[in-house]
């Protein structure tokens, strides 16, 4: 399955390269899930050109952006096989390597992930990010993740089952796979540049993520508060301990407005910072409370399914 945004300049490579992969599998039935996060160019024209073309090929269409993630779990859920395939439709991800994620998942593992060994075209503005955020969710979250990262990766019926049966909304779905288990397997591949068109991976998204990863799989930032609860409790205590031996010996007058000034703007700052924390863990829980739908889709193609 691909979830697609804006990608109207790789559509056409990436039809002719998946193409010519599946047919060098003749053993194998297909099918192609085309998940679209409302593009704004000729991407919706060109997935259902393709669908009337192939009947392997199906098409989704959100009846707005609700990001990639959820693109990913529209089209696990419509993709019921044995195996399912998630992948870009940006040609980082090289089609070629299907059958070796295939053959790792004939060898028994549930999951198999393509796990990059070099970003060919990749800023340090990307990279340096990045690695810093598995390096987090390794060191601090305790997830397996794969250290230089993986979002192209291959999934058993088994593991579709069992992201299907999770109510989780704001989640990291690839951290889920990582943290769910089952018999995962890894293959090198080099990410490789963008071939058309720019990413709509904006930082407010790359941020979103994030935030959704550290809440979803730690209560590191939680303990983080409580902790400099204690530690500012325990200076201000100290603090006010020295103030008054120094004025009994009469060492200091007792004016302070400076250091007055200063704990409250570090008391002051600790405290909204803990409440927007807090706020972070409150507003996660009630998107799940209220339910609403993880995404909403306008158009669905084969023709005469269209809903």
């Amino acid at each position: 399955m691909f979830p697609v945004f804006n990608e109207e300049g790789n559509l056409p490579d990436l039809r002719r390269r998946l193409t010519a992969v599946l047919s060098a599998l003749p053993s194998y039935g297909f099918r192609i899930v085309l998940v679209d996060d409302h593009s704004a160019d000729g991407t919706r024209d060109l997935c259902r050109r393709w669908c009337a073309e192939d009947s392997r090929v199906s098409y989704l269409r959100f009846s707005r952006n609700f990001g990639s993630h959820a693109a990913c779990r529209a089209g696990i859920e419509a993709a019921d096989a044995d195996a399912v395939v998630v992948m870009a439709a940006d040609l980082q991800d090289p089609p070629e390597d299907i059958p070796r994620l295939i053959d790792e998942w004939r060898r028994g593992a549930h999951v198999v992930w393509a796990v990059r060994t070099a970003r060919e075209g990749e800023p340090l503005s990307s990279t340096v990010p990045a690695g810093v955020y598995y390096w987090f969710m390794r060191r601090v979250a305790g997830l397996d993740l794969p250290p230089t990262g993986a979002d192209f990766l291959l999934l058993d019926r088994a593991v579709r089952t069992a992201i299907l049966a999770f109510p989780e909304r704001s989640s990291s779905l690839f951290a889920l796979v990582s943290w769910m288990g089952f018999r995962q397997a890894s293959i090198p591949y080099v990410k490789q540049a963008r071939h058309a068109g720019r990413s709509g991976w904006t930082f407010r998204k790359k941020v979103r993520l994030f935030l959704d990863s550290v809440v979803s799989f730690t209560l590191w930032p939680l303990r983080l508060v409580t902790v400099l609860g204690f530690g500012f409790a325990a200076g201000g205590l100290l603090y006010a301990c020295l103030l008054v031996v120094l004025r009994l010996r009469g060492a200091i007058e007792v004016q302070g407005w400076t250091a007055l000034m200063v704990v409250c703007l570090v008391g002051f700052g600790s405290v909204m910072m803990a409440l927007g924390i807090l706020g972070e863990y409150l507003w996660r829980a009630l998107e799940q409370v209220r339910a609403r739908p993880r995404f909403l889709v306008e158009e669905q193609v084969p023709l005469g399914e269209e809903g």
